[in-house]
């Protein structure tokens, strides 16, 4: 883009077509057409050269509210990867807000990082880029609204916050959710306790869990694996530090059940257990490891888990129950989408109802529940459970906000009209 002297450009659905605002991301606009994977009637991508960086924002289905999601910081290999993972990542964000029931559409933000590692790693040069990705997204009016993801902290989001409203994830100090990752944990564990009971195998007491990943959430699920008393937890994680604070964390409780190593692979998935908990990355259910899993369930907190969305790798047909990694880890949209009707209890917790709803069965859309209907719509369907909750999620993706209508379209259009990247 900056080679062609574009500052900003679009690719968005218009009139029943991808329609592309410059000649530069054209190639875009052709991927998206043809793509049947990751592309699935995005309503646009903004996008917004900055530096050595590239900022998008992803929209999906908007029906349901403005689009909101994590904002992403990281390098990527091609263009073509950037694209698929915000396209990705709206689409996930979009499922998951609409199984909660949250008034809230697909968005995505990223922040595609070039070889300057000085515009992330100075202090000044990170603030800066901040900023300018804050005023990136309020130039959008509100079309997407922003939280915290990979790359990026609760500090960054206040720097972010500087040059916008339209973020959530700010400090406490500043009237924000903060750190969502007890919640988080709390909803993958919530996942695992609704696939057992719908499978007929318990509770969590005694069972055996494999983890990939000790990190934000990782970590602290681990523990209240433990406190439920399972009777081993076997984790990984590629950073030695993360593997020692585990053990320190969890050496009150632990008592000879949890066994924690550095390793970078994938032969965690492999473990012999009752559950295997993807928290690390995406795209490690794939057809070389599924066909390793020996677990019953498969139920974790990494994003976009499947490398590939439209399959489950034959996990149904091996009696894996998978429970969507968009179900189960809801929470830290649930945590901090709302920011602005104000907090009962203190962030960062469970204390408010409006959160805590997600982690019981009296709610109708809880995590327990949905994972429960989904894993017996599949059953009676001879369907998967990714093909279920992707359903499921459209479904409810497609309801329009009850009192703004499908505003979010409105001020998509508008933008376009008004020349946003002329």
């Amino acid at each position: 883009m900056q080679e062609a002297g574009v500052k900003r450009a679009y690719v968005a659905w218009r009139g029943g077509r991808v329609e592309a605002s410059h000649p530069v991301v054209e190639p875009l606009r052709e991927l998206m057409e043809r793509d049947e994977v990751d592309y699935d009637e995005h309503e646009a991508v903004f996008l917004e050269a900055h530096k050595d960086c590239v900022f998008g924002a992803f929209l999906w289905r908007t029906a349901r509210g403005q689009g909101c999601g994590g904002i992403r910081l990281r390098p990527y290999e091609s263009t073509e990867a950037f694209l698929r993972d915000g396209l990705r990542l709206a689409i996930g964000m979009g499922r998951k807000s609409a199984l909660a029931g949250l008034w809230w559409g697909g968005g995505k933000g990223v922040i595609a990082r070039g070889e300057d590692d000085d515009l992330v790693n100075d202090p000044a040069s990170r603030v800066e880029l901040l900023r300018a990705y804050g005023a990136f997204i309020t130039s959008l009016r509100g079309a997407y609204v922003a939280a915290e993801d990979a790359g990026i902290s609760v500090a960054d989001m206040d720097h972010v916050f500087e040059t916008t409203r339209y973020t959530t994830c700010i400090s406490p100090s500043l009237g924000g959710s903060g750190n969502p990752s007890v919640p988080t944990a709390l909803g993958v564990v919530a996942g695992m306790e609704g696939a057992l009971a719908q499978l007929g195998m318990g509770t969590l007491q005694g069972k055996t869990v494999a983890v990939q990943g000790c990190g934000n959430v990782g970590g602290p699920m681990i523990r209240y694996l433990l406190e439920r008393g399972v009777a081993k937890v076997t984790a990984v994680d590629i950073d030695a530090a993360r593997v020692a604070a585990l053990e320190q964390e969890c050496a009150d409780i632990a008592d000879g059940r949890l066994s924690a190593s550095v390793d970078a692979s994938t032969a965690i998935l492999a473990q012999e257990a009752d559950i295997v908990s993807p928290c690390a990355f995406g795209g490690v259910l794939n057809a070389d490891t599924v066909p390793k899993i020996r677990a019953k369930i498969v139920c974790g907190a990494a994003n976009n888990q499947l490398l590939d969305p439209t399959t489950d790798y034959g996990m149904q047909a091996q009696g894996i129950t998978y429970c969507p990694d968009f179900v189960v880890n809801r929470m830290g949209i649930v945590n901090c989408a709302n920011e602005q009707y104000g907090r009962v209890g203190n962030p960062g917790g469970v204390e408010d109802p409006l959160v805590s709803r997600h982690l019981g069965t009296d709610f109708a859309s809880s995590i327990p529940n949905a994972v429960s209907a989904i894993i017996a719509r599949a059953e009676a369907e001879g369907s998967t459970t990714n093909e279920v909750a992707n359903a499921m999620a459209n479904e409810s993706a497609a309801q329009l906000h009850p009192i703004l209508g499908h505003r979010t379209k409105d001020i998509v259009d508008r933008l376009i009209k008004d020349g946003w990247a002329a």
